[in-house]
């Protein structure tokens, strides 16, 4: 385990474009954010959040089996930037040197990768992003250091701004990272 890394799993939308929620669409038999919650739950973070908003029950009960915390996202509505303000809050109470953020519409996501993420940031002491369709994005790892830029994030944007604007960034490769389910075309490549 890593001693000051504090990972949190955005699972607090409603899934618009989608049409109903991503977080339970099914793949290899299993809802897509209890998938990510146990890729979270077996990386190296010291400790996991899922954090909750639209279908805020569901996804709680989807999850249950692993012993995070959840966290509830009151503003959700207001977009991605919501969810990561809770998880950044759930990350400074801790004291944690560092916030892992992931998403739970990535079926790729792996324990695995997010220990890479993990150890690059204890080797170098830099924000770490996946690197994926021509940009770094999440999964990422983001230092106390850019704790207050995280804070001012608003909308529906997340974090990706701060890993693409020229500063510093350890970019680790994931091809993996550009599926994701946000529409009925991409939840239909899931494995049943």
């Amino acid at each position: 385990m890593s001693a000051g890394v504090a990972g949190a799993l955005l699972a607090a939308g409603a899934s618009r474009r989608l049409g109903h929620p991503k977080q339970l669409a099914l793949h290899r038999g299993q809802p897509l954010v209890r998938l990510a919650a146990e890729c979270l739950y077996r990386s190296r973070a010291s400790s996991a959040a899922v954090i909750v908003g639209a279908h805020a029950s569901s996804v709680r009960a989807a999850v249950a089996r692993w012993p995070l915390e959840i966290l509830a996202s009151p503003d959700w509505e207001q977009g991605m930037a919501a969810s990561i303000r809770v998880a950044l809050a759930w990350a400074e109470r801790r004291g944690s040197d560092a916030l892992l953020l992931a998403l739970c519409d990535q079926p790729g996501l792996s324990a695995a990768h997010l220990d890479r993420l993990i150890a690059e940031f204890e080797r170098t002491g830099l924000p770490v992003a996946s690197y994926y369709a021509h940009k770094n994005a999440v999964p990422a790892l983001f230092p106390r250091s850019l704790f207050g830029a995280l804070a001012e994030l608003r909308g529906d944007r997340g974090a990706g701004r701060l890993l693409n604007d020229g500063r510093p960034v350890i970019a680790l490769p994931w091809a993996d990272g550009e599926f994701d389910v946000d529409t009925v075309e991409a939840e239909r490549r899931l494995e049943p």
